[in-house]
């Protein structure tokens, strides 16, 4: 486990999947997921036996002070030799949206990215219309360093994304201030 001051970052269980889809189904959580609709428990299960047996991702699940499971994050195509990692996030609980929550996940998982597993470099993709994550990112010490146009198609549009990262440095001198 993984513990920050509100929040703990465990394993994800298969009582968690449940939840899972019904975060997933909902369009307001999914927007910025780029994924496809409609989504079950059998998707749900196949990816976690998958995920299982995966020694190149991390999937952890949030749970608050209280003990309320309320989204995941993840490292993933994590490469050892290039030091370097992909971060994923999901908050499913609307109601805890916006309240720091999903900063305090990220920046535990990035101290132990950093610290434990030896990465020197963090990045995410993120749409451009997502500010409120854009910021949120920005806070922990994500920078944009590039943009990738028209790679994400809903509602009937292309939308492009930005590419953000943190470095171990970078990391390191954040958490000195």
């Amino acid at each position: 486990m993984i513990k920050g001051p509100r929040i703990t970052l465990r394993a994800v269980t298969r009582d968690d999947l449940p939840r899972y889809v019904v975060w997933l189904n909902d369009p307001d959580v999914s927007r910025h997921l780029g994924q496809l609709l409609p989504f079950n428990l059998d998707d749900e299960i196949d990816w976690y036996e998958a995920q299982r047996k995966n020694d190149s991702s991390l999937h952890l699940a949030i749970e608050t002070e209280n003990n309320e499971h309320i989204g995941s994050i993840s490292l993933m195509d994590i490469n050892y030799r290039a030091q370097s990692a992909e971060l994923g996030i999901v908050i499913g609980v609307k109601d805890l949206w916006d309240i720091g929550y999903g900063s305090e996940a990220i920046e535990a998982l990035l101290c132990y990215g950093f610290e434990n597993l030896n990465l020197n470099r963090i990045c995410l993709r993120v749409d451009t219309d997502h500010p409120r994550a854009i910021k949120c990112y920005q806070r922990c010490g994500f920078s944009i360093e590039g943009e990738l146009r028209q790679v994400e198609f809903r509602d009937g549009r292309f939308f492009d994304q930005y590419i953000m990262s943190v470095l171990r440095s970078e990391y390191r001198l954040k958490a000195k201030k």
